[in-house]
């Protein structure tokens, strides 16, 4: 009895993860969209490279919230959350290599904060609570 406890409070932890990370990935989607001169005012990265970057990268940001809620709420391919995790984390490695080669290390932290997050849920979701499929 006690490790079904233990079990629903590492689920309920593990939700808690899988929505800070899918809501922080929507704000930095929505910031993607906004104009290029606005943007750039909060990350000076956005104005020094193509617009179609940044909305790319907008999108990706958008799938990967979708990837880490969609497939472990409707209970269809739930374990696609866990790509999406592991997904994010490359995603956000990447973002490390990208801030670090243009000199500004010190905007990493929330980068690194969201690749722990998303490694959390990863190994969560694989190996101690996963999601059943309808």
């Amino acid at each position: 009895m006690e490790t079904q406890k233990s079990s629903k409070i590492m689920h309920i932890i593990l939700w808690i993860a899988q929505v800070i990370v899918a809501l922080c990935l929507l704000m930095g989607a929505a910031m993607k969209f906004m104009s290029i001169e606005k943007i750039a005012v909060l990350m000076p990265w956005t104005g020094e490279i193509p617009p179609l970057i940044v909305r790319t990268l907008g999108i990706v940001d958008l799938l990967a919230a979708v990837g880490l809620m969609l497939p472990a709420l409707i209970r269809v391919k739930p374990q696609l959350t866990q790509w999406a995790a592991i997904g994010t984390i490359v995603l956000m490695l990447s973002a490390i290599i990208f801030h670090i080669s243009r000199g500004e290390a010190s905007v990493i932290g929330f980068n690194i904060f969201l690749a722990f997050l998303a490694a959390f849920i990863a190994w969560g979701r694989a190996a101690k609570v996963s999601i059943k499929a309808k």
